[in-house]
């Protein structure tokens, strides 16, 4: 098989020159790219196939090595096809674009320049967590994991200081130091007056 050097030139040139327009920030542009790529790629297809053969019709005399390939022809009608579909959608773009804001360049967003700008470490949500992540006292563990310490550990909570294990139990509903107050006739948990 011998490569036709001009139609590889040419080839070559439309794909050049249609990733060049593709790349510009004018819409009509991207769409004159979307074609010249779209030809280039029909030629490509069609330098793929090889020879011109004999037309494809049976005949028990014919050399199956001469008929012509139909698949190259196929993919060429189904690329044309697609190309159409494709510089329609950008010419109904293009449309809208013109009619809103009269203007066929894309424009920078403000917003996606502050977002590119914005550094991918959040303080916030990429901080190292503590282990102990609530607000309410727990019981102190001992350095061997059990709760030998528990019963002599203090806490500062509400203006007094309760033990550890008070401390601990006052952070669920219904809590065991529930005291009524007499004073006031109201209910408060942890005995607070």
């Amino acid at each position: 098989m011998t490569v036709n050097l001009t139609l590889l030139t040419v080839m070559g040139a439309l794909y050049a020159c249609g990733i060049y327009l593709i790349l510009e920030r004018s819409l009509t542009r991207v769409l004159l790219g979307l074609m010249l790529l779209a030809n280039a790629t029909n030629l490509l297809i069609l330098a793929t196939g090889g020879y011109a053969g004999l037309a494809p019709f049976f005949s028990k005399d014919t050399d199956p090595g001469s008929y012509n390939d139909p698949l190259p022809q196929a993919l060429i009608l189904t690329s044309i096809v697609i190309s159409f579909a494709v510089t329609a959608f950008m010419l109904g773009i293009i449309y809208r674009t013109w009619l809103l804001a009269r203007q066929d360049d894309i424009q920078d967003d403000i917003e996606d320049r502050r977002v590119a700008e914005t550094p991918s470490f959040d303080a916030e949500d990429d901080a190292v967590i503590p282990v102990e992540t609530s607000e309410f006292p727990l019981p102190m563990l001992g350095s061997d994991g059990s709760a030998a310490a528990e019963s002599t550990a203090t806490v500062e909570a509400g203006g007094r200081t309760l033990l550890a294990e008070h401390a601990a139990l006052e952070e669920k509903p219904g809590s065991a130091n529930f005291t009524t107050d007499t004073d006031t006739d109201t209910d408060t948990e942890g005995g607070a007056k």
